[in-house]
């Protein structure tokens, strides 16, 4: 069954399961024999295709780490739409509109072609014969410590592969990089219920009390959380669900609330033990520790710390006592300072106190097979690459699923690092900032023509393997999948162990057949099995819940005091995150360009959002360009009069502002992510995004902003849409 002199344990190793608990079937079960079988494109025009007729595959989303399930409608041999798989737990059929536009970036006219070598300042290119053996050449004539790996989150048999790779290289390093990272939610998550990440049951909560945590828009798993927000509104019982926003910029969940409180920036820790104060002043009880650490927390205090009303304060305290179970949810605007750490301990703490640890915070499954599990991310890992580049100790970079020039604040100097490693190579879609410094760029297959198995860091239920196959043949012959190229890598240095497997293809079945038995398909035949899978997109897994410790310490629980005013940057500046443009990734989507944001209806540019008092302090109106100014740097957009937004701050979405990724893309708005400050939170060096302050100044040009709503009035081609009147007043017999 297994060649001699190939043991069971490095052929598992080699598979992806290595450190697993691992049943290989029986050689009398499967096509494979010994590794090897013979293979057909699984895309090929079969005998059922009848032209104008769709045929459907499931496969996996990659245009967010959410994992949602997708089916891709196929008419003959092309690929036309992409809706959601029904099968799947995360998203049970539906499908948002970036999800959607993975069709776009699969046929966007600027997707690299074939491999391009730097020859002077431009792209040469050249055969994946030459690039692989140059970059044989090139990590063969370093040490393996002088070799980094950048990535986005990997899971599934790319992540073993990489591990792999690197393993046969004799270490190197793996840096994992999330431009927009949820890494202080994980850690205090840690902290509070000894997971990184809960289950979240909205479904499950009679209030839910949201501190920032965009769950409809760009939070997590928006999808999956929208329908239990649906189920949250409409119960068995019943009784309504109430929502109540807590943040400083309103997001698309605060526009869907019941109430929206604009806090006052970073002071969400000190509601939350204000909170906690109030209630045991009501009769709730509290630990006596816990009891003494809010004390001093009084309504009155808390109020004018925060700007919340004492009306608000004691309204929100009443109903959390009155309504069990309640669910409290910390997201980046709470987290997003050099005290989200304390921040998100507070808001935990709140959960704690009202009882919701084991009822509508559970605790997730646990994976059988953990080296398949995602490996998360954060800025400290790109501050720590950029050192090392800084000090010359990096000779060959590889970057994969990532564009850090684009992302990286300037203070950090990364593109100046950048130009220090002698060789570096970067695995692309499109010449985006970062393939544009590199010395080899790698074009990859889109995510409807590749292969790989992908593990969600947040799964809805149980425990699962997603699976991607393509949809359709490649549409340019010179591009490869992630997991093409590093078999190709591992077969340069361990050729004996990788030579029986053709393609990334064979690889992949191999390895999900050869552990069928522990992946559900007990007393299947291989065949059967691997085609139940691609059938259903995925696999179930055996998972055990784990268990959640419902402990937050209070003893070093400290939230600072406001922020104090600055008079030469007196506001502060929150970096939103959209639901369709993220963090730039998907910026060259003209279809996610072309949607209009969700509160203020721009489409095709940045804007600088801010309250209209303090427009009027300013002297500005709407459709002025203004200058919006850091210790960090400055960006131009167009002003956008808004009032729900904290007379303090000013927002500028991210995703704009590109200098490379394609037509769609470059030069469309203004990169945020440019001018945030060095500051990080205090206890997991992550990049604190909303502690930027800054200042804004007219810059003498004023424009008509391009929205679904017109321009300022409320007309559209000389007629008012969107009227408001009184109930009392209105004629229905009239046109208003």
């Amino acid at each position: 069954m297994i060649e001699n002199s190939f043991n069971r344990r490095n052929f598992l190793k080699v598979l992806g399961w290595g450190g697993a608990t691992a049943a290989l079937s029986g050689c009398g079960n499967t096509s494979v024999e010994n590794g090897k079988e013979f293979i057909t494109s699984y895309v090929e025009t079969a005998d059922y295709i009848i032209p104008s007729i769709g045929t459907y595959f499931n496969s996996t989303c990659a245009q967010c780490d959410a994992g949602c399930g997708i089916m891709g409608r196929v008419r003959e041999g092309r690929v036309l739409k992409l809706e959601g798989n029904p099968k799947s737990s995360i998203n049970s059929g539906k499908m948002c509109g970036l999800g959607q536009a993975g069709v776009q970036a699969h046929y966007n006219p600027d997707r690299i072609r074939e491999p391009l070598l730097r020859n002077g300042g431009r792209g040469e290119a050249i055969t994946w014969e030459k690039a692989l053996g140059l970059i044989n050449e090139k990590v063969g004539g370093v040490n393996a410590e002088n070799v980094a790996f950048l990535t986005g989150v990997v899971s599934g048999h790319v992540k073993a592969l990489l591990k792999n790779y690197l393993d046969a290289l004799g270490s190197g390093h793996h840096y994992v990089y999330e431009a927009v990272s949820p890494s202080v939610m994980r850690a205090a998550n840690k902290k509070a219920y000894g997971v990184e990440m809960p289950r979240l049951r909205l479904d499950k909560a009679k209030v839910i009390v949201s501190f920032g945590a965009d769950f409809l828009g760009a939070w997590v798993s928006p999808v999956h959380f929208s329908q239990q927000y649906a189920r949250f509104r409409k119960p068995d019982n019943g009784e309504r669900g109430v929502l109540v926003q807590v943040e400083s910029k309103m997001t698309l969940t605060g526009a869907n609330a019941d109430r929206w409180l604009a806090i006052r920036p970073g002071t969400e820790g000190i509601l939350a033990l204000g909170l906690i104060n109030a209630l045991a002043a009501a009769g709730l009880p509290v630990p006596g520790d816990v009891a003494a650490t809010v004390g001093g927390y009084t309504s009155d205090r808390v109020s004018k710390d925060t700007g919340v009303s004492i009306e608000h304060i004691g309204k929100l305290a009443s109903l959390l006592k009155e309504r069990s179970p309640s669910l409290i949810i910390a997201g980046s605007a709470a987290e997003g300072y050099a005290h989200g750490s304390q921040n998100a301990a507070a808001i935990a703490l709140l959960n704690q106190v009202l009882g919701n640890v084991g009822q509508t915070v559970e605790a997730p499954s646990s994976t059988p097979f953990p080296q398949m599990a995602p490996t998360t991310g954060n800025r400290f890992a790109l501050q720590s690459l950029n050192d090392s580049m800084a000090q010359d100790k990096v000779k060959v970079l590889f970057s994969y699923g990532a564009n850090p020039v684009f992302t990286a604040p300037a203070s950090l100097q990364l593109k100046e690092n950048l130009k220090k490693v002698p060789f570096k190579v970067v695995f692309a879609h499109y010449m985006d900032e970062t393939a544009v410094e590199a010395d080899l760029v790698l074009p990859l297959n889109s995510a409807l023509e590749d292969w790989a198995t992908v593990m969600p860091e947040y799964i809805a239920e149980g425990a699962q393997l997603n699976i991607r196959q393509p949809l359709m043949e490649k549409l340019y012959p010179g591009t490869l999948g992630m997991g093409d190229i590093l078999l190709a890598l591992l077969k340069q240095r361990r050729p004996d162990e990788y030579k029986g497997y053709e393609d990334f293809y064979s690889y992949l079945r191999s390895a999900m057949v050869s552990n069928k038995d522990a992946l559900g398909g007990v007393n299947e035949d291989g065949d059967t099995f691997w085609e139940a899978a691609l059938s259903h997109g995925g696999v179930k897994l055996v998972g055990t819940p784990v268990n959640l410790s419902g402990n937050v310490s209070v003893k070093a629980l400290v939230v600072p005091a406001p922020f104090e005013e600055d008079a030469m940057y007196p506001l502060h500046l929150i970096p939103a995150v959209s639901a369709s443009m993220r963090d730039g990734r998907n910026a060259n989507e003209p279809w996610l360009q072309e949607s209009p944001d969700s509160l203020t209806t721009i489409v095709w540019d940045s804007w600088v959002e801010m309250h209209p008092k303090t427009a009027a302090k300013l002297g500005i109106v709407e459709g002025d360009i203004v200058e919006v100014a850091s210790k960090s740097g400055a960006i131009k957009a167009q002003a956008y009069i808004f009032t729900a937004i904290h007379p303090d701050v000013i927002s500028v979405p991210l995703g704009y502002g590109h200098d490379a990724m394609g037509r769609y893309a470059k030069g469309v708005g203004a990169n945020a992510f440019g001018i945030l400050d060095p500051v990080f939170d205090k206890e997991t060096g992550e990049l604190a995004m909303h502690e930027t302050r800054v200042k804004v100044t007219k810059a003498g040009k004023r424009v008509i902003i391009v929205k679904d709503e017109g321009p300022a009035g409320g007309n559209q081609m000389g007629r008012k849409i969107a009227v408001r009147i009184p109930s009392n007043k209105v004629n229905l017999s009239e046109e208003v």
